[in-house]
């Protein structure tokens, strides 16, 4: 057994074993190449809630749910076939399996070793039930996604007890110390966490090959030269100074003592933040900060153990992300489906009662009557032709497929054609009246601007009264094209000007005129895709004045 030679090894090495094997705060556990457990810390005994003796020797299948046995033997064939690490979190899902035969969700992370006494495998295993939950919960309440590694830390008086007690019984072997100390320094070069030993004024004393990797400073240029509070930026140590002040309900400042008060007083030591690179870049880690101290429990240092999590982050944003587009197409759905049931009805109630009464009509009755409900057909499909053009355009908007083709144009005739095609639809005593300044050839999207300005116009003559007043103005002044649009109609309220624009929303005050709420919304797109903007002026039952403002090319 490689741990029987463990007492015979020389200070520095069983230092630098107990640091970084007893003081974890997650479970380590290496096996051989026939899967029988060799070392297990403190730690993984707590997890699985096993005493030393009761796995040193037995196989590693005793910590696995049996139906994932198979499975388990088919990937350790695969792995001792092409050994390599592999990362915390991104393999398969696992699980572990405690004595009292509770199941509990893992991630581990492997190394590999080779020296005389044959191949081993490290493991260093991680309880993610926490974590778990919180996506679970995330997952069913489309809201949230919180995740977190916990990882505690168990008291060493224990181990050290038992370690003295396996000093005492072993004898010392110089082959053996050879071997012991060619497998630590293996576990030491290929722990897949950033692990860093401090003394007791936080001055690094140790620092593996993956925190040299990971943060770009070699050993010796942090060893006895420096604090971790190198790898900090100087305004997190502010912020967490005072939080820790007000958790403590004492002054904290902002050094070292922000890393190691929680740990001395006992308290879970565990947080997510950024780790700062020696080319001063950065990255997310879940780090775990504990006190280590001596047989007469006065502290001799500091243990730092960090993960980077840079990848889990990632996968939560995206996980958010996807969530946040599920929930808008659901919404979407939901009020495609409100609408279209609601606006959809009267023109199609009109066309079904019009097509029945001229079915009623015999060959020679009134010309008039039946041209009258012909267009009365007509434009019930006018309007239901209209609110699938604004769902087709609020489709390729979400799609970004509305393409713009500027031409050159002439403004005033292109705003007198659409007062000509709108004529048919003002109300009663209605008049528009135009009046336009400056250059009117413009370089715009024609197409674009005819829609925004084609829905501006109706939705004044839609929310006016009979004999009102309908006024544009435009303007091609320094480069600067404006199109007003003013009403004398019912007017918009304050509070809902702050959402105009809004896919599917609608003023309090019109809910017995038909509309789908998206006809701003797109006018508003469509001038953003030129470069333009609109605003809105409105006063409760005097009217509304909607203004576009395009930048133009000056002319050569």
């Amino acid at each position: 057994m490689l741990s029987s030679v463990i007492a015979t090894m020389n200070y520095d090495v069983r230092i630098s074993f107990n640091t970084i094997f007893e003081s974890a705060s997650l479970g380590i556990i290496v096996t051989n190449e026939q899967g029988k457990i060799v070392l297990a810390n403190p730690f993984l005994l707590q997890q699985f809630g096993y005493s030393e003796h009761e796995l040193i020797g037995e196989s590693v299948d005793k910590l696995i749910p049996s139906r994932f046995h198979h499975r388990h033997h088919q990937h350790i064939a695969g792995y001792n076939e092409h050994p390599k690490k592999r990362p915390m979190g991104l393999g398969l899902d696992l699980f572990g399996n405690k004595k009292d035969g509770s199941e509990f969700p893992v991630e581990v992370s492997l190394g590999n070793i080779e020296d005389e006494n044959g191949k081993f495998t490290i493991a260093f295993v991680s309880d993610i039930s926490k974590r778990k939950e919180a996506e679970n919960a995330l997952i069913q309440l489309n809201d949230e996604l919180e995740t977190k590694v916990h990882q505690r830390t168990e008291s060493l008086s224990n181990t050290v007890k038992h370690l003295a007690k396996v000093v005492a019984e072993t004898q010392a072997k110089d082959l053996e110390l050879g071997r012991a100390n060619s497998f630590l320094k293996n576990i030491w070069h290929h722990a897949e966490p950033i692990i860093f030993v401090t003394d007791e004024n936080g001055i690094i004393k140790m620092f593996n090959p993956t925190a040299e990797k990971q943060l770009g400073y070699k050993a010796q240029e942090v060893i006895d030269r420096a604090s971790p509070l190198l790898f900090y930026d100087p305004l997190e140590i502010a912020k967490r100074a005072k939080e820790q002040s007000h958790l403590l309900k004492k002054e904290v400042n902002p050094d070292f003592s922000v890393l190691a008060a929680k740990a001395v007083q006992g308290l879970s030591n565990e947080s997510e933040l950024a780790f700062i690179r020696k080319d001063h870049s950065s990255f997310l880690v879940s780090l775990t900060f504990n006190v280590m101290r001596d047989v007469t429990g006065q502290i001799n240092g500091y243990l730092g153990i960090a993960i980077d999590i840079s990848e889990r982050k990632k996968a939560e944003t995206d996980l958010r992300m996807a969530l946040k587009r599920e929930r808008e197409l659901s919404e979407l759905k939901s009020r495609f489906v409100s609408m279209a049931s609601h606006e959809f009805r009267t023109p199609l109630s009109t066309v079904l009662t019009s097509a029945f009464i001229l079915s009623q009509y015999s060959q020679h009755d009134d010309s008039a009557k039946k041209e009258k409900h012909v267009q009365r057909i007509v434009t019930a499909v006018k309007m239901l032709n209209s609110i699938l053009d604004d769902f087709l355009s609020v489709g390729k908007i979400e799609e970004g497929k509305i393409q713009v083709c500027n031409s050159e144009f002439d403004l005033e005739e292109t705003i007198r054609n659409q007062m000509i095609q709108l004529s048919d639809i003002l109300k009663k005593g209605q008049e528009i009246t135009y009046a336009h300044q400056g250059e009117k050839a413009v370089m715009l999207d024609p197409k674009l601007l005819n829609h925004i300005v084609t829905n501006l116009i109706s939705n004044a003559i839609k929310f006016s009264n009979e004999g009102s007043i309908i006024e544009i103005k435009s303007s091609n002044l320094e480069n600067i094209l404006k199109i007003s649009i003013t009403d004398q109609g019912i007017g918009i309220s304050t509070k809902d000007q702050a959402h105009l624009f809004e896919r599917f929303f609608r003023g309090s005050n019109v809910n017995h005129i038909q509309g789908t709420g998206l006809g701003l919304h797109i006018i508003r797109n469509y001038a953003e895709l030129m470069n333009g903007s609109v605003r809105c002026e409105s006063t409760i039952g005097e009217g509304t004045t909607f203004e576009v403002v395009f930048p133009l090319q000056p002319q050569e």
